[in-house]
């Protein structure tokens, strides 16, 4: 029996290696509350891609179904009707240019965990600690016992 108590220390250390992995290992807790923040930080981008995406579609559709944005654009450009005629002034500046947003690239961030040789580490160093406690226990029990 006094020996099988020895093994509490070994399981104690199981137990913190268990206990570390699942909250700060990298497929614990921690990792996974970074893969949501992640996750939800692509699908707002989606969704703002999404929202550009119609915005440069109906762009597209005016351009090749309206006739009147067609030559808007294309005075902006710089071209003229048949009838028309341009006077162009130096010096007052560059045809405007139609600054489309087009997104931003996303970076994938991977999430920050404990590495395993570490909780390895403290779960060992506290089975071991544990153990010596035992033991040092063991032997003031042992030196009363004998004094």
């Amino acid at each position: 029996m006094k020996a099988a108590k020895y093994l509490f220390a070994l399981w104690a250390g199981v137990l913190v290696y268990t206990s570390l992995s699942i909250l700060f290992g990298s497929a614990g807790l921690s990792a996974y509350r970074q893969l949501e923040i992640e996750q939800k930080r692509h699908e707002e981008n989606i969704d703002n891609l999404k929202l550009i995406n119609r915005e440069l579609e109906n762009s597209m559709n005016s351009l090749l179904y309206d006739k009147d944005t067609l030559a808007m654009y294309a005075r902006e450009q710089g071209y003229a009707g048949q009838q028309e005629r341009f006077i162009r002034v130096v010096g007052l500046g560059v045809n405007k240019k139609v600054n489309t947003q087009v997104g931003q690239v996303m970076g994938i961030s991977e999430p920050h965990h404990a590495p395993d040789k570490t909780l390895k580490i403290i779960a060992f160093c506290t089975g071991i600690g544990l153990f010596f406690c035992m033991a040092f226990f063991d032997f003031l029990k042992f030196l009363r016992q004998k004094g």
